[in-house]
C-alpha cells in the first residue's frame, strides 16, 4: 500500500539565524507579502514534513518559513535537558521573527510542533496573529503531572514514559536509523476503532517494543519515496535521536511553567485539522476545544493516519488554504 500524491518541489536552501543560543535552519518560500506562516514539525521529522505544504502555499502567494527546530536536522541543540523545554522551543520561535523582522505570524504545528503552537499565544501572545494545529489539540493544563497521568493509564513501557529514562531510547531509535524512521512513517494499519478494542495490554503505546520487532522488509504500509525516505534518514543518521526525545524530557518541567499561564485561547483564530485514523491524537480529543478557544474552525481528514501532511498533502494544503483566504486575505 502506498500513498498516491504528486511529488512536491525540494526545499529552499536553508538559510541560518543565530537565535536564543542556537544557530537555527530554517527555509523561506513565497513572496514576502501578507502575515507569514511558521510551519512547526514533531517528532521524529523535520522541516522537509512540509514540503508539500511549503510548495502549495508558495504558489497561492502565501509567505511561508518552516524550521528544523531545536536538535534536529540542521540545528544542533545543546546537551542540556532542560534546554528543551517551552520557554526554549517557544523563544526559538519568536527569535526568528525578530531576525526576519516580524512582528507577527501564523503558527501551524503538527505532533509535538502542535504542542509548541498552541503555547505560542500563551506565552507571547503579542506575536501570534492565528494557530493552526494539525492532528494535535489545544489541551489546558492537566491536573496531574502528565507523565504520571501516562504512567498511571498506561503503565511504564508507554513510550513517553519510557523516553524519560536517560539514553536508553536514544541508544534503540539510533541503533538503525532507517528501520526506525520506516518505523514510524507508516500509513494506518486499519480503523481507529479496531485498535480502541484492542485488550489493554496492547494499547499501551509501548512503540520501543512494537520497533524491535518490526521487519522493514514486510513493510506495506510506506508512504514516502526512496528518495523523501533517505532525506530522514540522513539527518537522523548524522544527528542521532536525542535532541527530539529530550522536548518529551520536559513534559513536567513544562507542566509545572504552566501553572501561571491561561487556561484559554481568546482573539486569535485558530484552525484545528484533525486526522480520522490518528492512533496517538485521536479526532475525540479536540471535542471540547471549543469551550476552550474563541475562535476555532475544525476540518477532519479522512483516512489519514498520523502523518497527515505527508500522508494527505493536497487535503491538508486545501484546509490550510481555505482558512487563510477567508481569515488572513492576501
Amino acid at each position: 500500500m502506498t500513498a498516491q500524491h504528486p511529488k512536491a518541489p525540494p526545499l529552499p536552501e536553508p538559510q541560518f539565524a543565530d537565535v536564543n543560543g542556537i544557530r537555527l535552519a530554517y527555509y523561506e518560500a513565497g513572496p514576502r507579502q501578507g502575515t507569514p506562516i511558521v510551519f512547526c514539525h514533531g517528532f521524529p521529522e523535520l522541516a522537509f514534513s512540509w514540503r508539500h505544504q511549503i510548495a502549495a502555499l508558495a504558489a497561492a502567494g502565501r509567505w511561508v518559513i518552516a524550521p528544523d527546530q531545536r536538535g534536529y536536522g540542521l540545528t544542533p541543540g545543546p546537551e542540556a535537558v532542560e534546554a528543551y523545554d517551552m520557554d526554549h522551543l517557544t523563544g526559538d520561535l519568536v527569535g526568528l521573527l525578530d531576525h526576519l523582522g516580524v512582528e507577527k505570524a501564523i503558527f501551524v504545528g503538527h505532533d509535538w510542533g502542535g504542542i509548541v503552537v498552541w503555547a505560542m499565544p500563551l506565552l507571547h501572545p503579542d506575536r501570534v496573529a492565528g494557530v493552526i494545529g494539525l492532528n494535535t489539540p489545544f489541551t489546558p493544563r492537566l491536573p496531574l503531572d502528565p507523565i504520571e497521568m501516562f504512567r498511571n493509564a498506561y503503565g511504564e513501557d508507554m513510550y513517553i514514559v519510557h523516553f524519560q529514562k536517560p539514553g536508553v531510547a536514544d541508544a534503540q531509535l539510533g541503533a538503525d536509523a532507517e528501520k526506525t524512521i520506516r518505523f514510524f512513517m507508516r500509513l494506518p494499519k486499519g480503523a481507529l476503532g479496531e485498535f480502541e478494542t484492542r485488550p489493554a495490554e496492547r494499547r499501551n503505546l509501548a512503540l520501543q517494543d512494537a520497533l524491535a520487532s518490526y521487519d522493514p522488509a514486510s513493510d506495506q504500509h510506506q508512504f514516502l519515496s526512496p528518495q523523501e525516505l533517505d532525506v530522514f534518514v540522513q539527518a537522523f543518521q548524522r544527528t542521532g535521536f536525542t535532541g527530539g526525545i529530550n522536548w518529551y524530557r520536559n513534559f513536567t518541567r513544562n507542566w509545572e511553567r504552566a501553572e501561571a499561564l491561561p487556561r484559554r485561547i481568546d482573539g486569535v483564530p485558530c484552525l484545528m485539522i484533525m486526522a480520522e485514523l490518528d492512533v496517538v491524537l485521536p479526532p475525540a480529543m479536540a471535542d471540547r476545544m471549543g469551550e476552550q478557544i474563541q475562535d476555532l474552525e475544525k476540518v477532519l481528514i479522512e483516512g489519514s493516519g498520523h502523518w497527515t501532511q505527508q500522508e494527505k498533502p493536497a487535503e491538508v494544503n486545501a484546509a490550510i488554504l481555505d482558512w487563510l483566504d477567508r481569515k488572513f486575505p492576501l
